[in-house]
């Protein structure tokens, strides 16, 4: 099997380990650029070019898009999905895991646990939005960002008043959420492959520090997860549409609740939390399940 990868950085460890064991099962796997890659929108027959040269007789394709240059990156993807070659994820489902209010509304529609969230474009309702969230403290986020880049937690309703009067003064679109205190500045992130939950790992902040994130300074653990927190982690992943991702929940009082559903997590803290041969399994789900022009959507949407 021929298998492209979208990634910017071949030395980053998921790009290495993913590359390392579809060579080890015996496929061929080449890192293009995603920024490099131009196309040829033509009538029945797309086209991607890369370094002047058509790429062709691809299977399948991984797409390690990266959050600032989501809108290229799926562009390139659909055209991928147009000319007939399978993506371990497709183009709209990683388009939705993008948008936090979109995943929220998916998430909250298919009755997924979910801090309380509030949304609004008027800056005069700031006060009607954190009651409706609990009052502070809440957590605001940023429409788009990950690695807890755009997360602030506001400590009081004064503070939050504020953050959320600066961020929509300055036409910044915003979520707010109760902040889930029993959490104790930890999280869990299951990495489910094909409708599976193959590895779990605890996620613990740095002090002082209420985002767990590991390129925040938090540290990781393997973690035994609970039936509850496995059929949400299963769920959270159908209702993006995502073949592969990495779940993150809260351990609330009311049961698990979801965070985020990353389309590209990374591999390095689950690996090594876990030893699990997280990338090995990924190659085996696209091996098994790559046929050309199985790709739902076709590149539409």
């Amino acid at each position: 099997m021929k298998i492209a990868m979208l990634a910017r950085n071949p030395d980053l460890y998921s790009h290495r380990r993913l590359k390392e064991a579809a060579e080890t099962a015996g496929h061929e796997l080449e890192i293009i650029n995603t920024l490099r890659c131009y196309m040829n929108i033509a009538s029945r027959r797309p086209e991607i070019y890369y370094n002047g040269e058509k790429l062709t007789g691809f299977d399948a394709v991984i797409p390690r898009i990266g959050a600032s240059i989501t809108f290229y990156g799926l562009a390139v993807l659909r055209q991928f999905e147009m000319m007939g070659v399978y993506p371990l994820n497709e183009s709209v489902a990683i388009g939705r895991s993008r948008d936090k209010l979109r995943s929220t509304q998916l998430l909250a529609r298919d009755g997924i646990g979910l801090p309380v969230t509030t949304f609004a474009h008027d800056p005069k309702m700031t006060e009607e939005v954190l009651r409706t969230a609990g009052g502070a403290p809440v957590v605001i986020k940023l429409l788009e960002g990950t690695q807890g880049i755009g997360v602030v937690l506001a400590d009081t309703e004064r503070s939050a008043i504020s953050v959320i009067e600066a961020f929509r003064g300055a036409n910044v679109n915003i979520l707010v959420q109760e902040f889930i205190k029993e959490a104790g500045g930890t999280d869990i992130r299951a990495l489910v492959v094909g409708g599976k939950v193959i590895a779990a790992m605890k996620r613990t902040g740095a002090e002082g520090e209420f985002r767990s994130n590991l390129h925040r300074g938090g540290s990781a653990a393997s973690i035994k997860i609970s039936p509850e927190e496995r059929s949400t982690a299963i769920r959270a992943a159908k209702s993006m549409g995502l073949n592969v991702c990495g779940v993150d929940m809260l351990r609330s009082n009311h049961g698990p609740v979801v965070m985020e559903v990353n389309s590209s997590p990374g591999l390095e803290g689950v690996e090594k939390a876990t030893g699990i041969d997280v990338a090995g399994k990924i190659i085996a789900f696209l091996a098994k399940n790559a046929q050309v022009g199985k790709t739902k959507t076709k590149g539409r949407g």
